[in-house]
């Protein structure tokens, strides 16, 4: 495990928790109820808090219900800093990435479908994409850690041809009955790790004029 890989206090671990269950009640109404019929206040009621409460965590129950993207990065994040520090940069990556995607196997076909009927919904939408400009900072800032302080701005392009990579593989799935979402993300990951400039675990800071 690298310095970086700390666990989380207390606290922090409640403050997850408690945002996790706001976007899983979030979804879940949006899903059975439609997203125009679901209010703040139903969903701080599911998980037996105040809106209060919620409007602490989130500004909108569109942003409660996007909230699993951040989150499943935030794992991604915790994952690649506990990984060996002796692990070739791609992959920790890699490795990191799947162990959050496939914890249960392939994705469930129709519940994904469901989901991509909620963005259906202009709001949602929006801020689904608000949702994935975070997932690409945070895995930008974890990247940076991993290689030692590494070049930021190759950071920022790994991160973002590794959220290209996911996105792809998992759209190829969902409109191809019988593809591999698996077998897709790692063709996609070798061809990236074969064409991307060097960054390694580890390595300095590389100076920029």
């Amino acid at each position: 495990m690298t310095a970086d890989a700390a666990p989380l206090g207390l606290r922090e671990r409640k403050k997850r928790a408690a945002r996790q269950a706001l976007g899983d009640a979030a979804r879940r109404l949006a899903l059975d109820r439609g997203v125009e019929n679901v209010r703040v206040e139903d969903i701080a009621a599911e998980v037996g808090v105040s809106p209060r409460t919620f409007n602490n965590y989130f500004s909108s129950k569109e942003q409660a219900i996007c909230a699993f993207v951040v989150e499943r990065q935030e794992r991604v994040r915790d994952h690649l800093l506990a990984r060996p520090a002796d692990e070739p940069l791609w992959d920790a990556v890699r490795n990191a990435v799947l162990e959050q995607y496939f914890v249960e196997g392939q994705p469930d076909r129709s519940y994904v479908a469901k989901i991509r009927a909620l963005m259906e919904n202009i709001s949602v939408r929006g801020e689904f994409f608000l949702a994935h400009a975070t997932v690409e900072h945070i895995l930008t800032e974890a990247l940076v850690v991993r290689t030692g302080g590494g070049d930021r701005v190759l950071c920022r392009l790994m991160a973002a041809s590794v959220e290209s990579a996911v996105r792809v593989a998992f759209f190829n799935w969902l409109m191809n009955e019988g593809a591999s979402f698996s077998e897709a993300l790692n063709q996609l990951f070798d061809e990236l790790q074969a064409g991307m400039p060097t960054l390694t675990s580890g390595c300095s800071p590389e100076k920029r004029p």
